[in-house]
């Protein structure tokens, strides 16, 4: 019953078996001895859907009430457990993993010897629930509503910046309409990739700048490495140029157009109560966090 109501929550065996840690044709298996031994058939299965039968249905609604009450039970003694235990899975960007994430995750394990930790790293947002994420770090000017309770870990900021070679061929933008004139660098995964926005130093607000971009990439790691390459002009996180620009690799301007302000987020799905695990997790970070590593003098 536990299988088949998480392939009907999920919406598909397979994001159903990362909930579950356990392989896609287990799941398959369970929901299909099920059916056998209930003699009906609860799912429609197709290539590119899953629905629910009249049966499947109805015997989703009674059965949805007991797990959810197994499921709250379960919390509550994961909750209760002074110890933090168990596989904890974390999402990260990949620079902000790579650069700064390894000590604290190191101390973190040693700290609580019975907890493993598995760490995937994207760029893309991901689904916590559907790919069985129990924390996932963002970084983000602000974060729309949701389900998910998040808890600000460091303050950040939005740096334009270009390698000191690009400079001296193309000379230094003076203001936001300069851009015109550069090869600009865009991160496709934004969703406004056509413009970038700059703040008016004599007035409140923001205002657009299109920008025609040479070279795009779905990859934060990528534009650092094609500003320092000399490609053009990169907006990106402090986070993941600050150490370029303390050694000049890489020089920050537009300095006083500069609008977006940014944080880093710890997100977790709603539990009752929060399992220790995540619990100790995120509040670790915040507190390795409270002085940003990248905000430190070089």
């Amino acid at each position: 019953m536990v299988f088949f109501a998480r392939v009907v929550e999920a919406r598909s065996f397979t994001a159903a078996a990362a909930l579950l840690g356990v392989a896609k044709s287990v799941v398959s298996a369970r929901v299909a001895r099920l059916e056998a031994r209930l003699g009906v058939r609860l799912l429609h299965r197709t290539t590119r859907k899953l629905s629910l039968t009249p049966d499947g249905l109805a015997f989703y609604e009674r059965c949805a009430p007991m797990i959810a009450a197994a499921d709250d039970a379960a919390a509550a003694a994961d909750g209760a457990g002074s110890e933090p235990r168990g596989l904890l899975r974390v999402n990260a960007p990949v620079m902000l993993a790579q650069l700064y994430l390894t000590e604290p995750i190191a101390a973190f394990l040693s700290r609580y010897p019975e907890v493993r930790l598995d760490l995937t790293m994207e760029d893309r947002l991901v689904d916590l629930v559907a790919e069985g994420i129990d924390v996932a770090i963002r970084v983000s000017a602000g974060l729309s509503s949701s389900s998910l309770l998040a808890r600000k870990l460091a303050d950040d900021r939005v740096v334009v910046s270009a390698s000191p070679g690009y400079l001296a061929r193309r000379g230094l933008p003076q203001t936001p309409r300069d851009l015109v004139h550069h090869d600009c660098l865009r991160y496709s995964l934004l969703r406004a990739t056509d413009e970038w926005r700059f703040r008016d130093p004599g007035r409140r607000g923001s205002y657009p700048v299109p920008v025609e971009a040479r070279f795009s990439a779905a990859s934060g790691a990528v534009l650092r490495s094609a500003a320092l390459a000399g490609m053009g002009l990169a907006v990106m996180p402090s986070f993941m140029v600050a150490a370029d620009l303390a050694a000049g690799r890489l020089t920050s301007v537009l300095e006083p157009f500069l609008f977006a302000r940014l944080a880093v987020y710890a997100l977790h799905a709603p539990a009752r109560p929060v399992p220790s695990k995540t619990r100790a997790f995120v509040d670790f970070l915040a507190a390795c966090f409270r002085r940003p590593p990248w905000a430190q003098p070089a």
